[in-house]
């Protein structure tokens, strides 16, 4: 990654904030409770706290022995020993005070910032902070999503042509050893990318885009849902009990396929990449198809080709011309746009328009030491699946071929598809 300035890095830390009030402010005081039996979100009023005690814990109190802002912080606001049940109980101060809260915290942090040295390790707290403000704002959009919320006002269109089209047809990778994971002096990375070591993967053949709309479509009108063969023991028992015959956010007006965008219905859009699908769902058009999902390890291949480029058209940052991030969209786009942002084997959109499932079960790479939170990657080792690539949601600032996401296989309200390699 891409070494950063303070100034750089403290405008960044007041857009991500900014972020996240543009994502909560416009919601009624019942919407930021929202349900508390949906175990796939939080109370806002709690997460936005939450994510600026994350601030305070680290950049404040462990990197400069300072107090918390806050008396009650700990027992406020720490997600890890803050069963989630919980969270609608807690005296969570008003709106108000909350929000002053984060307005001190993060005045606090920039002023501290600009007494750091400059470098990664200098650095490194506060754009973990960072990261993990923009993986909640992440959240924010996908929880206004779940609950029918209305669409959030971000950003004006990307300036890109929308309607692209399809993009049919695979690649073919050949086999090589491949250092898999972040590579040390690359810059900032995650516990869970560390460190490169090398795989042999054998030659293989990807799809040049994500699964579209109607690629899916297809399967549900072949009554794909109903068809035993084509599930897991899980996946079965998950569909089952959910009474599924078609993705969640879609129906079927008369003679026409609608998804629900938020709190509107759309028309299908057919070359738009399948999304809020299920890892069990992606697998399930899998068997039908008669294709497979691709190893995390293909994945960061076709991503980053041998010459282990930070992205898939090569080490300059993501801009608008190579993907589809930062909400600038609004929305998804055709699987053959920004035809720029191409890997080194001719695949598309490997980062941005949506999170990628993988066939790989979540686990630490060798030697795995946790970093300084030790709770953001152990706990799900072993129990969640491997996503890559980032979604329209994402923040482009922090993704790069080596970044790994991980959901349940269960989830289907995050922003996430996939991509098929032939059998």
């Amino acid at each position: 990654m891409t070494p950063i300035s303070k100034s750089r890095l403290a405008d960044q830390l007041r857009d991500s904030r900014r972020r996240t009030f543009q994502l909560t402010d416009d919601l009624t005081p019942e919407q930021m409770i929202g349900p508390r039996n949906l175990a796939i979100i939080n109370p806002l009023p709690w997460e936005i706290g939450h994510t600026a005690y994350f601030h305070e814990l680290w950049c404040l109190r462990h990197r400069h022995g300072l107090a918390s802002l806050h008396a009650d912080s700990d027992q406020l606001y720490d997600s890890v020993n803050i069963a989630h049940d919980i969270r609608w109980d807690l005296p969570i101060p008003s709106l108000d005070t909350v929000r002053d809260y984060m307005d001190q915290v993060q005045a606090r942090e920039l002023q501290l910032l600009q007494s750091e040295d400059d470098g990664e390790e200098a650095l490194y707290l506060y754009r973990y902070a960072l990261f993990h403000e923009d993986m909640h704002t992440e959240a924010f959009t996908y929880t206004r999503q779940t609950l029918n919320y209305p669409v959030p006002l971000l950003q004006p269109p990307m300036r890109q042509p929308l309607e692209a089209g399809p993009l049919e047809g695979d690649v073919a990778v050949p086999d090589c050893e491949y250092t898999l994971g972040a590579v040390q002096g690359n810059g900032f990375c995650f516990d869970n990318e560390k460190w490169g070591h090398t795989v042999h993967i054998n030659e293989f053949t990807i799809a040049r885009a994500p699964v579209t709309n109607q690629q899916f479509l297809e399967f549900v009108e072949a009554g794909g849902y109903s068809v035993r063969q084509y599930w897991d023991d899980e996946g079965w028992q998950w569909q089952q009990q959910r009474a599924l015959d078609h993705p969640a956010y879609w129906r079927k007006v008369e003679n026409d396929w609608q998804c629900r965008f938020f709190n509107q219905w759309q028309p299908l859009a057919s070359y738009q990449p399948a999304v809020h699908i299920s890892w069990y769902e992606a697998r399930a058009w899998c068997r039908w198809a008669g294709r497979r999902l691709p190893t995390e390890a293909e994945w960061e291949l076709a991503a980053s080709g041998t010459d282990k480029r930070t992205f898939p058209w090569g080490d300059t940052p993501p801009s608008e011309l190579t993907v589809n991030m930062d909400s600038r969209s609004a929305g998804c786009i055709d699987v053959a746009a920004l035809p720029a942002g191409d890997s080194p084997y001719g695949c598309r959109q490997m980062i941005g328009n949506v999170w990628e499932w993988t066939d790989t079960i979540f686990c630490p790479y060798p030697g795995f030491v946790p970093d300084m939170y030790a709770s953001y990657s152990q706990p799900l080792f072993n129990i969640t699946r491997v996503l890559r690539g980032g979604a329209w949601t994402t923040r482009s600032r922090m993704i790069r071929n080596t970044w790994r996401n991980y959901y349940g296989p269960d989830r289907n309200d995050v922003f996430a598809g996939f991509r098929t390699c032939r059998i």
